[in-house]
């Protein structure tokens, strides 16, 4: 049996006439810009999250950028931004001409480690951007007394964390705003690039809006020198009949994140924690070994798909050469870039399914004691 690590179609097939029928209604309205599928989608999204306003963009890496641009973040500005992370966090910031500060991770959630932002505050910092990395969130009580005492601002890049909640509520407006991709991929994923910013700041959420949609509230009107990023509507459909079922979804997702852990606690591999003040949704479940790229091979060579988030850690990709960080800068992410391997969870993996990723998992660890 081939086990994919991540599979789209079957998600399509079982929403297949909810989505057709909210993309057929779309291209009758004859609308295909703005209107009314994007507005009934964010209004949507933003009760859910628990939020005032969600504005919706063209993807995850515009939400982060028009973000820190609507809260004035540029030239001669730092933002503290994790170590361990995808790249987006960190070109968002660089975007918008500010600095990064990278700050290592706990090893138990792989998230920001809050002990540490203190002493990566400078004079110039501006804001702190937390990511809700796998799934799991970041402890935002601690990072939002941190940014309070020092009157900085704090963006929560949800990307991988539709529907966590910390301490019961749901993610989408602790700190100042939250955005969201909806990458295929994602928790509540589009069929295309979209993405989001949910926040209670309504003029922060003017100011994005004002941003993606070159600078305009009124056609030909341009207020400010603004950009090309709109949520299209089709997206939006497609996002609102998703939605519905976010939360079976995740909870099918925790049951497997369950299963794993039981199957593997203290049998040789580090298994993800979940703090007790969070309620993660699994994105992705990564297990940490150093033999990875050993344990990898053995679960190809029998059919199932894994992948490692992240080979390699911002710091040291080619785009970041010019900061002049080198090895051994910041190592826990890169001990962590060394030793992660995300296993097959997605919403339509099958229990039996499951049962052999866990069986050749064993099997590969029992090996190893011959």
């Amino acid at each position: 049996m081939q086990i994919p690590f991540l599979e789209l179609k079957s998600a399509y097939r079982a929403l297949k006439s909810e989505i057709d029928e909210a993309v057929h209604r779309v291209l009758d309205s004859g609308w295909y810009i703005l209107g009314e599928e994007v507005s009934d989608f964010e209004n949507a999204f933003a009760e859910y999250c628990g939020a005032s306003h969600c504005v919706g963009v063209g993807n995850g890496l515009d939400a982060l950028r028009l973000a820190l641009m609507a809260m004035g973040i540029g030239p001669g500005d730092e933002v503290i931004v994790p170590s361990n992370t995808y790249i987006a966090t960190w070109l968002a910031v660089t975007q918008c001409g500010a600095t990064v500060v990278p700050v290592e991770p706990c090893e138990s959630t792989h998230t920001i480690d809050p002990s540490r932002l203190r002493s990566a505050i400078t004079s110039r910092t501006r804001a702190i951007l937390p990511v809700h990395l796998y799934g799991h969130p970041a402890d935002m009580d601690r990072i939002l007394a941190v940014a309070n005492d020092h009157g900085i601002k704090v963006l929560e890049d949800g990307a991988q964390a539709h529907g966590a909640r910390y301490k019961g509520e749901r993610l989408g407006a602790h700190g100042d705003a939250v955005a969201w991709s909806f990458f295929p991929g994602k928790n509540l994923g589009a069929m295309g690039d979209a993405g989001a910013v949910t926040t209670n700041d309504a003029g922060l959420a003017e100011r994005i809006r004002l941003l993606g949609n070159y600078g305009s509230r009124e056609k030909y009107v341009n207020a400010i020198a603004g950009f090309n990023s709109r949520l299209d509507p089709i997206q939006a459909a497609i996002l609102k009949v998703k939605l519905k079922h976010l939360d079976k979804w995740n909870e099918h997702r925790r049951e497997l994140a369950k299963r794993y852990r039981e199957a593997f606690f203290d049998h040789g591999l580090i298994v993800p924690s979940e703090a007790e003040w969070a309620e993660s949704v699994w994105h992705l479940f990564v297990v940490r070994t150093s033999l990875r790229g050993r344990l990898q091979e053995h679960l190809a060579d029998a059919g199932i798909g894994t992948l490692i988030h992240y080979p390699i850690p911002p710091h040291l990709q080619a785009a970041y050469a010019g900061l002049g960080f080198s090895g051994g800068t910041f190592p826990i992410a890169e001990k962590l870039a060394r030793e992660v391997l995300s296993l097959p969870l997605f919403p339509n993996l099958a229990l039996s399914q499951q049962d052999i990723v866990i069986a050749e998992v064993f099997r590969f660890l029992n090996d190893l004691g011959d």
